[in-house]
């Protein structure tokens, strides 16, 4: 019994011993290694500024379609997705009464004129005998189709009935004139066209509904020209002052994440946008990128706004540089050296991944970090 209890106890050993060394020969191989090094080399680097916005269609690019005047719509050939061109007819409204009043306008205005030519003609024998009427006044006939038309005339001037029939036909011709250029207008209010080229975006009316013009002219149609939008991005207001006009930039959507379009800085609104306590400045970016047709107005973007680009530079990625009592500091692991040695440097231009070093360190030396996992421990 002696031997058996001894024989059991020999083989819990034996396996306490195996699962001790696998337990430590795993986690010598997990174990990080203590810290994460770098090599300070020269790059090119760009300092730029990242900043959320939109698409936005450009001032004139979205036009809201109306009618100017009352009445029902007899025929709407417009569908949301369609392309117009500037003048295409998209919309007509009945307009039998607005011929209607034309052809009644210029009936008027052919009996005006009718009148005016034979108030004219009762009147020209009297032209041989200037000597009865007294002085001689100037009468000019407008070019009105009548045998004078264009001409001017020294005639007398003539007292009473005379004068005042010929005053009230040029009077009743020239508001049979106007009359008829408004029925004209009028009509052609009732013949609706594309202002712009674009894309139709909305259609709120369909063919029979009556609309009604008000002061404000019933907008039913809507078009936007895809190829006149841009980006509106806001910039914080610790950014606004390195923005300037003419800075390239790119910009991505969600719908497009691996497509990268190009832009440039148009304009900087001088008035700030403040949300949720945020204070941000509207930045226009101009895009550039020929295939800007495949955005629409109001997808999300990503901007990056390019400043100055600083060519062949010492540059260490930016986890490498700390803060220490307001003075940028690295440690660098010198040749022979247990430890790393703090330095303080000079940084310049950095961008999203890297940093400038203007002095302190040289190209070749070797910077040191505690590695992630490191100071998770601590």
């Amino acid at each position: 019994m002696k031997k058996i209890i001894l024989a059991v106890i020999g083989v819990m050993v034996s396996i306490g011993i195996i699962f001790g060394g696998v337990f430590l020969s795993r986690k010598g191989n997990i174990s990080p290694a203590p810290y994460e090094t770098v090599v300070v080399t020269k790059k090119d680097i760009a300092s730029s500024i990242l900043a959320t916005g939109s698409v936005k269609p450009m001032v004139g690019a979205e036009v809201k379609v109306g009618s100017r005047i009352s009445g029902k719509v007899e025929h709407l050939h417009a569908n949301i997705g369609d392309k117009v061109e500037k003048g295409q007819i998209i919309a007509e409204i009945e307009k039998k009464d607005l011929e209607a009043n034309v052809a009644q306008a210029r009936a008027n205005l052919a009996a005006a004129k009718a009148v005016a030519g034979v108030n004219r003609a009762s009147l020209w024998p009297k032209l041989d005998a200037e000597s009865t009427y007294g002085a001689k006044d100037t009468v000019y006939f407008p070019k009105t189709g009548d045998n004078f038309a264009g001409l001017v005339f020294s005639i007398p001037i003539f007292n009473g009935p005379d004068l005042y029939k010929i005053r009230e036909a040029r009077s009743l011709q020239d508001a049979s004139k106007a009359a008829l250029e408004y029925a004209e207008v009028q009509l052609s209010y009732a013949t609706i066209t594309a202002p712009i080229s674009g894309v139709i975006s909305s259609v709120t009316t369909q063919e029979g509904e009556t609309v009604a013009a008000g002061l404000l002219a019933p907008t039913f149609i809507t078009i936007i020209d895809l190829a006149r939008l841009q980006v509106d991005a806001f910039v914080d207001e610790t950014d606004i002052g390195r923005i300037k006009v003419g800075q390239k930039a790119t910009f991505t959507v969600d719908t497009y994440p691996n497509k990268e379009f190009t832009g440039e800085v148009q304009a900087v609104y001088p008035k700030a946008v403040i949300q949720e306590n945020v204070v941000n400045y509207d930045v226009v970016v101009k895009i550039t990128d020929p295939d800007i047709e495949l955005l629409r107005p109001d997808m999300t973007t990503n901007v990056i706004i390019f400043q100055e680009e600083r060519k062949d530079v010492l540059a260490v990625p930016k986890k490498f540089v700390s803060s220490e009592e307001g003075k940028k500091t690295v440690y660098v692991l010198e040749e022979g050296a247990a430890t790393p040695t703090k330095r303080t440097i000079k940084t310049g231009w950095q961008d999203s991944k890297y940093v400038q070093i203007l002095s302190g360190v040289a190209e070749g030396e070797k910077l040191v970090i505690k590695s992630s996992n490191e100071s998770e421990k601590e």
